[in-house]
């Protein structure tokens, strides 16, 4: 079994990057056997693909890395290391640029929700970023990716790269991965409307928990978290129509390692006043030590760096013969 999966390296994490991506990601890497590989990537190149101030890509790879280690990624186990270093990425994009079908393209969601109205004004790496996607994982002959309900059409654009390219210059080379699918992950909102999502964008820093925030912060956050004046029912079904406690009861439950069920029968008959103290220690409790780990890694950025460079390393090591077998498919190697 081999897993890659990336992401980008934006700055300020939030408690709905670590419930719903980081913790599976460590829960991914600690279940890897003898002969299991882990690759995880901060995706450098992607972010090219929008307006960026180059000032802080750099200082976002190294947070972002420095965020994914306080977490739990060990860099011992796993391949941890950003894309823009293993320079195959691109040379097999590039390659893959002439299997991949602009209809296929076209189809993309993501670009339709991208580029909107401008598609005439997006940049060329907005429309074709998926085949990056797919050199991503292809390049290492990834057998599982993680991907939420918005990454699965690209994986099975992913699929349809490889079996293009292997029936065209028949060979057997690239591996068709499967989706990994975490039914544990959960969809984390905002403490200020518990129908949005918890984002970073948001104008509002009282709408998320930053893996930053103090103790006091944290606190403080969740103490004016909107709920409402019910108290909380005996089973989830009781939380139909009340978003705001919904989500609340859902992060408590994410942070203990437990099931909505299981919280309410704790809490059941208790209203806010009592359940949000309590879900405030679990929070602190959870999310400190990673924030105090974060602090001393960025302390020294450089000796996080040299991290992402071994594991470069790493990667290319494994990449080299994946993109040897491709160039001679096609002809490059002479």
């Amino acid at each position: 079994m081999r897993v890659v999966s990336g992401i980008q390296p934006t700055g300020n994490l939030h408690l709905g990057n670590y419930l719903g991506a980081i913790r599976q990601w460590v829960a991914m890497q600690d279940s890897m056997t003898d002969g299991d590989d882990c690759l995880f990537f901060l995706a450098d190149l992607h972010a090219l693909t929008v307006a960026i101030d180059p000032r802080e890509l750099g200082a976002n790879t190294i947070e972002m890395a420095a965020t994914l280690i306080a977490s739990g990624i060990d860099p011992t186990r796993a391949i941890l290391f950003n894309q823009a270093r293993v320079p195959a990425h691109s040379e097999l994009a590039w390659i893959l640029n002439g299997t991949a079908r602009m209809g296929w393209l076209n189809r993309m969601t993501q670009w339709k929700d991208k580029a909107g109205k401008n598609r005439e004004g997006a940049s060329v790496g907005l429309f074709v970023y998926p085949v990056l996607q797919a050199a991503d994982v292809l390049l290492y002959n990834a057998t599982h990716v993680p991907v939420g309900d918005d990454q699965k059409q690209h994986l099975e654009l992913a699929r349809d790269i490889a079996t293009k390219f292997n029936t065209d210059f028949n060979v057997e080379l690239f591996t068709l991965p499967e989706p990994l699918i975490s039914k544990a992950a959960p969809r984390i909102m905002s403490l200020r409307d518990g129908t949005a999502k918890m984002s970073k964008s948001d104008p509002s820093d009282a709408s998320r928990i930053n893996l930053v925030d103090s103790d006091d912060v944290i606190v403080q956050k969740l103490r004016k978290a909107k709920s409402d004046a019910d108290t909380l029912p005996e089973t989830a079904d009781g939380l139909e129509g009340r978003p705001e406690a919904r989500n609340l009861v859902t992060i408590y439950a994410a942070l203990a390692g437990t099931g909505v069920d299981a919280v309410l029968a704790q809490f059941a008959g208790q209203g806010f006043g009592a359940f949000k103290p309590a879900l405030a220690d679990l929070a602190v409790a959870s999310l400190g030590p990673i924030r105090d780990r974060l602090t001393a890694l960025l302390e020294d950025r450089s000796a996080v760096a040299a991290i992402l460079d071994h594991g470069a390393d790493r990667a290319r090591t494994l990449a080299a013969p994946t993109l040897r077998a491709a160039q001679e498919a096609v002809g490059l190697q002479i």
